[in-house]
């Protein structure tokens, strides 16, 4: 995963490795490219003690266009919604503005230990309003 200057902003040339037989990207390729950048993102969070840990709620993969051996796609990440407990995140895959898949996260807050629902840590909440669109 290429960095571009902007933590929202990745890119990354479709491997040989995730292709299909029908020369595409596998479909749970795109998931694992948006998830790397999203991680990418995400180490870019303010530090916080008594982290909770967050865990993958949900998980929803729109494709628009097939990605094919080589090409760079580029990967944007953007708060799609902030709750309580929880936050939405939309990554955007493109190739030359063509956009190729969408995907939809929902990461929960939970208790490291008992993994029950937790309050999102307000310095969290308030660094992500700034990717609000």
């Amino acid at each position: 995963m290429a960095e571009t200057g902007r933590i929202d902003i990745s890119e990354v040339q479709v491997a040989y490795r995730d292709i299909d037989m029908h020369g595409f990207l596998h479909s749970h390729a795109y998931l694992a490219y948006a998830e790397a950048a999203l991680l990418q993102f995400w180490r870019h969070r303010p530090r916080v003690e008594d982290e909770p840990l967050f865990v993958v709620r949900k998980v929803e993969c729109g494709y628009h266009r097939g990605l094919k051996l080589d090409e760079i796609a580029r990967l944007t990440v953007r708060i799609d919604k902030i709750g309580g407990r929880s936050v939405g995140f939309n990554v955007l895959i493109e190739v030359e503005k063509e956009l190729a898949a969408d995907v939809e996260m929902t990461w929960m807050a939970a208790d490291p230990e008992s993994r029950e629902p937790a309050p999102l840590p307000e310095e969290i909440r308030d660094w992500l309003y700034q990717f609000l669109p």
